[in-house]
């Protein structure tokens, strides 16, 4: 976190600046690696009689408490990571309903309701606690971000479509439309090392979502749950799937983003 300038130049500082930026972006995922080792480490018969999915929601609150306490997240932060869990449930559980079933989690559970594993929620979480740890590690700003109340209504109609396309038809390419004019201005400025570089926002909606496409794939293959083409044999997530985790990105953006600018702009009264 030392922003001290540097007396570098040329392809040490290029060097340099990769990999603070690798190692920043490794500590912004210390969740999400973390919660991803326990998927991959835990057999699928479960811990000592304990089932694999109640094993992932002890991890998960584990290394969500450990952080808490060592300080490497905050508690306004551990609101924020909460309020991403609650909202990734809802949908879960909507997708897994009778009348949906989009995916299924197949293994027995003390801790499912409404067919879905209460540890679920943490892999919405761990998104959030991702934007939020780059965005502090990075000292990340952003430049040309549109009127909150249109990014505040995008994100809203993003996340309903995710239900309602099972009744009216899916609308997520018009809602992606309008989220690229809105966005098309927007730069995010970072801090790899001692200067400031700057991304695309949209660029950076489009390869988180990449990324989490990537580690879905890892979480089916693992049997953590299941599409229903995937129910007889594994088979690669549909790349349309891409799509949908980066208009979740762009709604989960628009959350911290919002909740930052909220609290920059209440007033304390000093004593």
């Amino acid at each position: 976190m030392d922003a001290r300038p540097r007396a570098l130049g040329g392809v040490r500082r290029a060097l340099a600046e990769f990999l603070y930026f690798g190692i920043k972006e490794a500590r912004a995922c210390l969740f999400v690696a973390g919660f991803f080792l326990a998927i991959l480490a835990i057999p699928r018969a479960g811990l000592f009689g304990i089932p694999r999915y109640d094993v992932l929601l002890v991890v998960a609150l584990a290394i969500q408490a450990g952080m808490v306490w060592s300080r490497l997240e905050t508690w306004d932060e551990l609101k924020a990571v909460s309020l991403f869990h609650a909202i990734g449930f809802a949908l879960e559980v909507f997708k897994v309903s009778g009348s949906i079933q989009s995916w299924s989690y197949p293994d027995f559970a003390y801790t499912k309701l409404w067919g879905v594993p209460l540890f679920a929620g943490f892999m919405y979480a761990a998104i959030g606690s991702y934007i939020i740890q780059a965005w502090r590690l990075l000292d990340l700003r952003v430049r040309h971000h549109p009127p909150y109340p249109l990014a505040a209504g995008i994100a809203i109609l993003i996340y309903l479509n995710f239900f309602t396309h099972h009744y009216i038809g899916d609308y997520r390419w018009y809602l992606a439309a309008c989220a690229l004019g809105l966005y098309a201005r927007t730069e995010v400025v970072f801090r790899p090392l001692d200067r400031d570089r700057r991304m695309p926002l949209l660029l950076g909606f489009v390869l988180t979502g990449f990324f989490i496409w990537l580690a879905e794939n890892i979480g089916t293959f693992w049997g953590v749950w299941r599409y229903p083409n995937q129910m007889g044999a594994w088979s690669v997530v549909h790349l349309s799937k891409w799509s949908s985790w980066s208009l979740l990105v762009i709604m989960t953006f628009t959350i911290v983003a919002s909740l930052k600018h909220v609290k920059a702009t209440v007033h304390v009264a000093e004593r």
